[in-house]
């Protein structure tokens, strides 16, 4: 523990105040998730508006999404791990932070993964849809973060939503005879973010926060996902490298730590047109390494080919230096449009989840209209508007999703 508190100026110096670019970035990115989400059951409509399938070798709009939240992920990990490790926190308080927030992320992706798919509803002791309903209650419970209140209560709350949970898990039925259990099909958007979280997290704290050794580390990532599309045999190669895809994802969380580090760590002695144009090389670096796997590998988000990590890497960090260059420039009034999901991300994620599930409950639809054509989108976006305004208005009422 000692070694993590006895030398403060080994680690990255990062400004103190909130990164206003940062907001902006994860305030779009949530908005577009909840328009591009809610394109994908709207029809005519260019494919590029929609995910590409797993076989193209091509990247549309919506598949810079969820890339863009893992570079969101990574340019905050240095600014959190920082105040921590300031205010103290040696390697086993780390640990438990960082392996509360995995854990969070895995099972709500865990428990959202099954409801879309793989349950059996002849089984089920009551429809899907209001399972999930009940499960959204339980994630208010465990990990909303209410204004007022003892700590009696939030205690309690927190237990209430725990046994609500291990209830659901208990209910649940799955595979084609309805005696499975919850399973990991996939661990869904929020459990990828949490396992790349996690790798992230620790690659950063065994380098100590040094910039060379983290882009030694992308690299690193980036070669463990090439090793393993190779297609190494035997049994050893395939348990050692079949988790590859969160090798994948993690690189591009690196990606945004490498970003933030070049722009924002007062360590290096460099003036700000030197620190653009390192990251400015920083994407070129990114791009040239994505175009020149593409041939081996394809773009594919689907199977998380190392290129469309290295290619999204590249846009984000582009769109990234767009906003900081805006907030330096005192040009970010419009950011008021997308901070309420900035501020209450995991609502804004949310909400259209509760909304879905208490439609179907109520055997309720979307007009046909609201879903064809550029009327469809247009509805969409008008939408998202919506969703993100109600995650303001649940804000302003005093609760927040923290985790």
């Amino acid at each position: 523990m000692s070694a993590y508190r006895s030398e403060p100026a080994a680690w990255p110096a990062l400004p103190q105040q909130r990164n206003a670019a940062i907001d902006a970035l994860r305030g779009l990115t949530f908005v577009v998730m909840v328009w591009v989400n809610e394109l994908a059951g709207v029809s005519d409509i260019s494919h590029w508006w929609k995910h590409m399938p797993a076989h193209a070798d091509a990247m549309s709009f919506p598949d810079i999404v969820f890339p863009a939240f893992l570079f969101i992920v990574g340019l905050s990990i240095p600014f959190a791990l920082q105040r921590r490790l300031q205010a103290g926190d040696g390697p086993l308080p780390l640990a438990r932070h960082i392996g509360e927030r995995t854990l969070a992320l895995v099972l709500m992706g865990l428990f959202m993964v099954n409801a879309e798919s793989g349950h059996h509803a002849e089984s089920m002791a009551l429809p899907i849809a209001g399972w999930s309903l009940l499960f959204f209650a339980a994630v208010v419970l465990v990990w909303g973060d209410w204004r007022g209140g003892s700590t009696l209560l939030r205690a309690a709350l927190r237990a209430a939503g725990w046994a609500l949970l291990l209830a659901l898990a208990l209910l649940y039925r799955g595979g084609p005879e309805g005696r499975d259990g919850l399973a990991p099909q996939w661990w869904g958007i929020l459990g990828l973010i949490g396992w790349a979280y996690a790798l992230a997290c620790v690659l950063y704290l065994a380098a100590r926060g040094r910039l060379g050794v983290l882009i030694a580390l992308t690299a690193a990532c980036t070669a463990f996902v090439v090793l393993d599309r190779l297609g190494p045999g035997g049994p050893v190669a395939r348990a050692l490298l079949g988790q590859s895809a969160h090798a994948a994802h993690a690189s591009i969380v690196l990606c945004g730590v490498v970003c933030a580090l070049i722009l924002h760590d007062e360590r290096r002695a460099a003036p700000p047109q030197r620190r653009l144009l390192d990251a400015l090389a920083w994407a070129l670096l990114l791009l040239i390494a994505g175009l020149a796997l593409r041939p081996a590998f394809g773009i594919s988000k689907i199977h998380a080919t190392p290129s469309w990590c290295l290619l999204c890497a590249a846009i984000c960090v582009l769109l990234y230096l767009a906003l900081h260059a805006l907030v330096q420039a005192g040009r970010g009034g419009w950011m008021r449009l997308v901070e309420p999901a900035a501020s209450n991300p995991l609502v804004t994620y949310l909400l259209p989840y509760v909304i879905l599930a208490a439609m179907t409950l109520l055997g309720l639809s979307w007009p046909a209209a609201w879903r064809t054509g550029l009327g469809g989108m247009l509805a969409m976006a008008v939408y998202a508007a919506l969703i993100v305004a109600a995650a303001g208005a649940i804000g302003r009422a005093g609760l927040r999703i923290r985790l």
